[in-house]
């Protein structure tokens, strides 16, 4: 059970007696609490989602055939409509439908083309490459797919023969996608690179563990532990990693501590959304890093609550330049888009000012 209720604490309502409360409520103030039933609510019987509206009082049990033989009397008892013209068997008003004659298209058997014999005998004998380029000569794109189109237009080009028209007319056909083999595993040595990182190696610019599975939690907190004190490490990737926010606790730390890091992504993990609060919020301190991306977490929504709170630490930072959250809320969204980009003409302006000087 929810212990607040739109920021509310609801403890204080536990010792309150509901029933004494409604039977101070007058009729009218009941009738209005009525309207509040939800009458969706699945919770609740059939017969209590909606409001009673009837004021006549029950006649008895409902007798299910008495209700039926009464509707059929009423049903023979009732006048029928009048009709304006009466009844005449065989006699057809109105419009007859007819339906519409669908001449069939044309197949590719009955499309025939006007030529001598002589041209007869040369597209016989003509290879599928002089067939392209010569629907391409001709216009005829709906003949051809993309590959073969562009093949032919530059081998007419190199001729020094153009086309009569250089874009499709019909629809366009695809060729079959081509088999693109899988990316290969990320083989960034952990143990290496976390050495590197604590004893500060100036190499080390650049440090990507992006989609590196099963990385234990101790090796996360010795990496933050050491990206304390280090001054050469300026762009940090730790995308589809698998952290959580136990492991990335000491991140936070870390942000306020470090002072040369420009770029951070935790995309596509298990943070949650106070978790990314946090580490925005330890931008703040030093706002050195640039660029900070870290969408598409695990659970995706962040809340109204979440993303205003965001957007106010965004606000406050002077030297952020992207950000890769994506916001549900359109006020949220509109701020830090707004923010950012008075951020980057800033820097715009200092460097035209620089090339001036």
């Amino acid at each position: 059970m929810a212990s607040k209720l739109f920021g509310r604490d609801l403890s204080e309502y536990d010792d309150l007696d509901v029933e004494a409360m409604l039977d101070k409520l007058t009729p009218a103030e009941i009738e209005e609490l009525n309207n509040y039933v939800d009458p969706d609510n699945s919770y609740l019987p059939a017969h209590q989602r909606c409001r009673d509206q009837t004021t006549k009082a029950p006649t008895g049990p409902l007798n299910r055939e008495k209700l039926v033989e009464f509707l059929e009397m009423k049903a023979r008892e009732e006048k029928d409509w009048d009709e304006a013209v009466p009844y005449e068997a065989g006699t057809v008003r109105g419009k007859k439908f007819v339906p519409k004659e669908i001449t069939p298209p044309p197949s590719k058997d009955d499309i025939g083309f006007n030529v001598d014999d002589e041209y007869e005998k040369a597209l016989d004998d003509a290879t599928e490459e002089d067939l392209v380029d010569l629907a391409a000569i001709l216009g005829l794109h709906g003949m051809l797919n993309q590959t073969q189109y562009h093949a032919a237009f530059d081998d007419i080009q190199k001729g020094g023969v153009a086309p009569k028209q250089t874009k499709f007319q019909s629809i366009a056909k695809a060729d079959m996608p081509k088999f693109m083999p899988p990316e290969p595993d990320n083989d960034t040595d952990v143990e290496a690179t976390i050495e590197q990182v604590k004893k500060n190696d100036s190499s080390l610019k650049e440090l990507n563990w992006n989609n590196i599975k099963n990385i234990s939690i101790e090796k996360f907190h010795q990496l933050f532990e050491g990206l304390k004190s280090n001054t050469h490490l300026q762009s940090l990737s730790l995308a589809n990693t698998r952290m959580t926010d136990h492991a990335a606790k000491p991140l936070a730390q870390a942000l306020e501590e470090n002072k040369t890091l420009k770029t951070l992504n935790v995309e596509t993990n298990y943070l949650a959304g106070e978790t990314v609060v946090e580490l925005i919020r330890a931008l703040l301190k030093n706002q050195t890093v640039l660029e900070f991306r870290a969408s598409n977490q695990s659970p995706s929504v962040l809340g109204q609550k979440i993303e205003m709170e965001i957007s106010k630490l965004i606000l406050q930072n002077q030297n952020i330049l992207r950000l890769g959250i994506a916001f549900e809320i359109a006020g949220a969204r509109v701020r830090v888009h707004e923010h950012l980009q008075r951020n980057n003409d800033k820097i715009r302006q200092q460097r035209a000012k620089g090339d001036e000087d």
